[in-house]
């Protein structure tokens, strides 16, 4: 009976797989109402982050307002308590002054009154002498001591007045002013448009307007920080916001900046004398860069490692881990993180760091170019004997040096005895006539399959390899005797983007070392 019993079994069959896609088809619409839902989740939680901290910042800002606002209070009494006392110690003067000449000019006419009574007396007493000649003497001397007499030559009008009035106050008009106190206009929320902001060179330029306009601004505010997120600034976990105060354009340019996150937010507020507005709606705009560090457990023995600087070490590291097994015997402290010195790294590690050896002096970047245009600059110490900067693929021998393989490219520089300036693939160099630039700038477009040096000062192009890159690449390092520093987190300069749109590599380069690798 097996050829009946077939069909069905073909039924179930198609039974279980029309079953198991319907299963697959509602586990995928659950991931992503579940991926939907937890997304939901992040921005409410940020949200409710963003409420709590402004219930904090409410708290604490009403605080400090009416602290403020005492002080203001304070210091109006305060001026108001000193004008008080200046005006009373004038008219406490002018009064002093005006009863001091009053009380000199009584003194005066009393002195002149008593000797005009005494002289009315002696006159009086005159009159009623009967000898001719005793009354003659008389006479000349009442006229002598009349002539004389200070009643007669006395004003006898008073010196000052008694009026006050011209000190009085009237504080009606000031009255109305301070009725009319009320709290400052806060200047509005000015506008940032992301269209009106450029992002180039490592710099940042923010432009913003406010929404009508208000001639009392006197400065502007900017905040800025560094993120990855793409979205609205988060409170928790986030860099603090850095300040440029008194900014007097609707603009302003951060330069020098290095891109290691994907983002920055940017934030403006107005201020006029005496009050700040709210902060503008929060921009974030993209920052994005290739960063990378030196990957010390990639390197060579004799190379001393840290995050952006290499360094040859000619004892390999030997003399460092005496020292480490030192303070280990004596129970010191836990092994470095991977991105440090090799001066602090266990003994232990020397042995397992064995990627490269022989004459490879090598150290490669942490991280793997895949797609994209980037740029990275290095800077070699003046007295370092010889040095080598480019990209290679993963697959590089631990015995091989940058530009002898196939699957490497390089700027090779050696001050040994004499200057050696070269670009090197395929174990083949192209010497370059020009001088060694102090800082030398690595351009890589991996799509388009080009690999670019320049003096990173006057961004004068150097050298120039097309090839097809097949497989990820990482940048690469050589050093003897001396020290090479990294740049990282840098933009394509918009001078080398010039250059590669005008031309397609430098007409010098040779096409001997210029090969698609398959």
């Amino acid at each position: 009976m097996w050829w009946i019993s077939a069909p069905k079994c073909k039924c179930s069959c198609l039974m279980l797989k029309s079953t198991a896609s319907a299963y697959n088809l509602v586990e995928e619409a659950l991931q992503r109402i579940i991926t939907t839902l937890a997304n939901k989740n992040d921005e409410i939680q940020n949200f409710i982050d963003t409420l709590n901290h402004r219930l904090r910042g409410v708290q604490a800002n009403s605080s400090k307002v009416l602290s403020d606002l005492d002080d203001e209070f304070d210091s109006l009494y305060s001026f108001l308590d000193e004008m008080k006392e200046s005006m009373t110690n004038t008219i406490k003067q002018e009064q002093a002054q005006k009863m001091q000449e009053l009380q000199n000019q009584l003194s005066q006419c009393t002195k002149a009154l008593e000797s005009s009574e005494e002289l009315l007396e002696f006159a009086s007493q005159s009159v009623s002498i009967k000898e001719p000649e005793e009354f003659t003497k008389a006479a000349r001397q009442i006229k002598d001591r009349v002539t004389m007499a200070p009643a007669f030559r006395l004003s006898l009008k008073p010196k000052v007045s008694d009026n006050m009035t011209h000190l009085m106050v009237d504080f009606s008009q000031e009255r109305k002013i301070i009725q009319s106190l009320k709290f400052l206009p806060v200047p509005k929320a000015p506008e940032i448009d992301p269209a009106d902001c450029i992002v180039a060179d490592n710099c940042v330029s923010v432009a913003w307007r406010m929404p009508e306009e208000d001639s009392k601004i006197d400065h502007y505010v900017l905040e800025y920080r560094k993120t990855n997120y793409e979205g609205l600034p988060r409170v928790k976990d986030e860099r603090c916001w850095e300040l440029i105060d008194h900014i007097k354009d609707t603009e302003y340019t951060l330069s020098g900046l290095r891109f290691d996150s994907k983002y920055m937010n940017f934030r403006v507020r107005a201020c006029n004398k005496a009050v700040a507005g709210e902060y503008s709606d929060p921009v974030t705009l993209e920052t994005k860069a290739l960063t990378f560090s030196f990957d010390n457990t990639s390197s060579h023995l004799n190379l001393k490692v840290e995050e952006s600087f290499v360094e040859w070490d000619p004892t390999g590291g030997k003399s460092q881990e005496n020292k480490v097994k030192g303070k280990e015997n004596k129970g010191s402290g836990t092994p470095s993180p991977k991105r440090t010195s090799v001066t602090s790294r266990p003994a232990t590690v020397r042995g397992s760091r064995d990627r490269f050896t022989g004459e490879s002096y090598t150290v490669l970047g942490d991280a793997a170019v895949e797609g994209g245009q980037h740029y990275w600059e290095v800077i070699a110490q003046k007295d370092c004997k010889s040095y080598s900067v480019g990209i290679t693929h993963k697959t590089i021998g631990k015995f091989d040096q940058l530009g002898k393989t196939n699957t490497s490219w390089c700027l090779y520089v050696n001050n040994w005895l004499q200057t050696t300036f070269a670009a090197k693939h395929n174990n083949k160099a192209k010497a370059l006539e020009m001088t060694v630039p102090d800082r030398i700038g690595i351009y890589c477009d991996f799509d388009g399959g080009q690999l670019a040096f320049y003096n990173a000062d006057t961004k004068q192009l150097i050298y120039s390899f097309k090839t097809k890159f097949t497989q990820p690449i990482i940048p690469g390092f050589m050093v003897w005797c001396g020290g090479i520093t990294l740049y990282t987190g840098l933009q394509v300069p918009s001078a080398v983007k010039t250059l590669q749109k005008s031309e397609n590599g430098m007409s010098g380069s040779s096409s001997s070392l210029t090969s698609a690798v398959q």
